[in-house]
């Protein structure tokens, strides 16, 4: 099984049987290195943002299927996928694709530094319901957690206002780890042993039931992917994140 996690040596011996994919927050940032596509966060792999809903609430499935059968990633594609911010980003598209049942991984570190083309990709992705297993909704509790993570930077979730947030504040009972903490300088995860002790303190221990969440459901992904990566079990997505709670419910500041 494709880990959730690969290098860029892993990257350049299975060059001719990946897809590389960017992932695009926007216009700013860069075109996809010669060879990759480029996938966009909004639009693609995100649906239209509400209050009801959140800023980037899951996409209808067809929507996302479609998106990426444009591109060239079809239901027999494995994907790499990268971007310009150490993964945090497009490690929503990895989740996706694992929940979904399609082989992806985030490449440790990236962008790469060269990529050739990649095979001749299925350019068909049949759309699959979002697998509720892999979904929690903490708008009427805890839902069966035993640990709840914020994945937003530490002082959104300490309070400090930020124009991103419908509040300040954070879900009752989360512990702050923010997904950028797991990262190094240059984008690249931490040793694994510390990475394990950073959500170790965090109250995750083997068989707890873990719920992330973030801003608006994005780089609550890649701390997913984090625990998959360290055995700690896939973990479950409150996809309205934040920015639902913090707009239907009451705040509660730390």
């Amino acid at each position: 099984m494709l880990p959730p996690f690969v290098t860029a040596r892993w990257l350049a011996e299975h060059r001719d049987s990946v897809v590389v994919a960017l992932v695009r927050r926007g216009p700013e940032d860069p075109e996809p290195v010669p060879g990759a596509v480029a996938v966009e966060l909004e639009g693609v792999l995100s649906g239209p943002s509400s209050a009801e809903t959140g800023r980037h609430p899951l996409p209808d499935p067809a929507v996302f299927a479609a998106g990426l059968s444009g591109v060239g990633i079809g239901d027999d594609s494995t994907v790499v996928a990268y971007d310009v911010a150490g993964g945090v980003f497009a490690a929503r598209l990895v989740w996706m694709l694992r929940a979904v049942g399609v082989p992806a991984a985030l490449l440790d570190g990236g962008p790469p530094p060269t990529a050739e083309a990649g095979p001749d990709a299925p350019t068909v992705l049949t759309p699959r319901p979002w697998p509720v297993d892999r979904l929690s909704d903490l708008l009427n509790g805890p839902d069966g957690a035993d640990v709840i993570l914020d994945a937003r930077p530490r002082e959104r979730f300490l309070g400090a206002p930020d124009p991103l947030d419908p509040r300040p504040g954070h879900v009752p009972g989360a512990l702050p780890l923010p997904a950028r903490e797991n990262l190094h300088g240059d984008g690249r995860l931490l040793p694994e042993e510390v990475l394990a002790q950073r959500f170790a303190d965090a109250g995750v221990v083997p068989g707890a039931a873990v719920v992330a969440y973030c801003g608006s459901g994005i780089t609550a992904c890649h701390t997913l992917l984090v625990l998959e990566q360290l055995g700690l079990g896939p973990g479950r997505l409150y996809p309205g994140s934040w920015s639902q709670y913090g707009a239907l419910r009451p705040e509660e500041v730390g």
